[in-house]
């Protein structure tokens, strides 16, 4: 990240994941490589009276293993999946933590929309038995910020603890602003990330009341086809993501294995719509990533776009795209992973993000996948990754995320380079 105002570098030392496609990184890396959809009928709630049939569930996840199930009960899914993520990154990152270091190490990890269903589930049982059956544990179970609170009680974190909530774009901001506390030194490290489980009644409910959904429910795996002609709208996911991110100098003290580095964050806001996307919004945020970073267009490799299915959405990020790299474009590999995740929304821009960090280590972009019929109205030249994966070297990546409400972040992640 940009090195003026005497900041530091900041670089990535730990990974945590839950997701539709699987629920560890390596797992999930295989199954973006391999193109495997994660979406299918639901099998959490009675979905007969819903528009809706089906999504991206997280499949085969035990929240015991990570914490107690007495206290598990007590919390919202969307929790349980930011807790595992940030156990797993925590654990992966190696990082002990001490009475000399507690306070230099916190935590950003926050949910676009939050629990969701524990608010369903206590308002039935209020209705149907009366007050007294509303749990001492509702609102504790079921606020954005608990993820972080909960993550910091657990592992002895006393540094910054925060929590964002920018719907779609709370995984990059919350990226992006943990990474800003470490620049200007109000902590050594960083646990940052989303997560959400809003696939219950209301929440597939009321994003297919705003036409937002797609509605193949005679077949689920291909419903999400970012840019292809026959697009109809995103499909709903859920997990968790979370980055390790450090101080470059206090990783290499410690001899931490170093995984990229976060070259770059940028911000914007459209001032245009509550749901509706404009151009020039996506477009300067990118331009904003990229001057923070100190990288020109044609040095980025790989785009993990929004790419949420969305007739409307697709093709203005695409002319976004286009207005911020320029003939730069042409050039770079794109692609939408929510092709089979389905669109994980606070939890979406970090699990993109651990993805950019694989593609930068392992030289390889995984496909998007789904894609049957050319759509021609977007530009032939640019490159989608359309059904196989593609080897490129990969020395930078750009992940792209914007919300409801016109607020949008991106990333760019680096081949770490000492």
């Amino acid at each position: 990240m940009s090195q003026g105002k005497g900041q530091r570098r900041v670089v990535v030392t730990g990974l945590g994941l839950v997701s539709p496609v699987g629920n560890t990184v390596g797992e999930a890396w295989e199954n973006l490589l391999a193109g495997r959809s994660g979406i299918a009928t639901l099998t959490k709630f009675d979905h007969s009276g819903l528009a809706v049939h089906f999504g991206g569930e997280v499949k085969n996840f035990n929240v015991e293993e990570y914490i107690p199930a007495k206290e598990a009960r007590h919390m919202d899914t969307f929790i349980h999946y930011g807790l595992a993520a940030g156990m797993q990154a925590f654990k992966d990152s190696g990082i002990t933590v001490t009475d000399a270091n507690s306070e230099r190490i916190g935590v950003l990890v926050g949910s676009g929309i939050g629990g969701l269903p524990m608010i369903e589930e206590t308002h039935t049982e209020y209705t149907n038995r009366g007050a007294r059956r509303i749990s001492p544990f509702f609102v504790p179970g079921s606020i954005i910020n608990m993820i972080s609170g909960h993550l910091s009680i657990n592992l002895n974190l006393k540094g910054p603890n925060v929590a964002a909530v920018t719907a779609c774009t709370t995984g990059l901001h919350s990226i992006g602003l943990a990474a800003r506390l470490i620049q200007y030194g109000d902590a050594d490290v960083m646990l940052a990330g989303g997560a959400e489980s809003t696939i219950s009644p209301l929440g597939v409910g009321g994003f297919a009341a705003a036409r937002a959904l797609s509605t193949r429910n005679d077949d689920p795996a291909t419903a999400s086809r970012p840019w292809d002609k026959d697009r109809d709208g995103f499909v709903l996911g859920e997990g968790g993501g979370v980055l390790v991110l450090e101080e470059y100098e206090h990783a290499k003290a410690r001899g931490a294995k170093i995984y990229a580095e976060l070259a770059g964050f940028g911000m914007s806001g459209d001032a245009y719509h509550m749901t509706a996307p404009n151009m020039d919004g996506p477009r300067r945020c990118m331009v904003n990533a990229l001057k923070d970073a100190g990288v020109n267009p044609d040095q980025v490799h790989y785009v993990n776009a929004h790419g949420t299915s969305t007739p409307l959405g697709d093709k203005n990020e695409t002319e976004a795209l286009k207005a911020a790299l320029g003939a730069a474009a042409k050039g770079v590999v794109v692609n939408s992973t929510k092709s089979m995740t389905g669109h994980c929304l606070g939890a979406a821009g970090v699990i993109e993000t651990i993805a950019c960090i694989q593609s930068v280590i392992h030289d390889i972009v995984p496909p998007t996948i789904n894609h049957f019929t050319d759509d021609p109205t977007l530009d032939p030249r640019l490159n989608f990754t359309f059904n196989t994966p593609q080897k490129r070297v990969v020395n930078a990546a750009l992940s792209n995320t914007f919300g409801f409400g016109g607020h949008n972040a991106c990333v760019i992640v680096k081949k770490f380079i000492a």
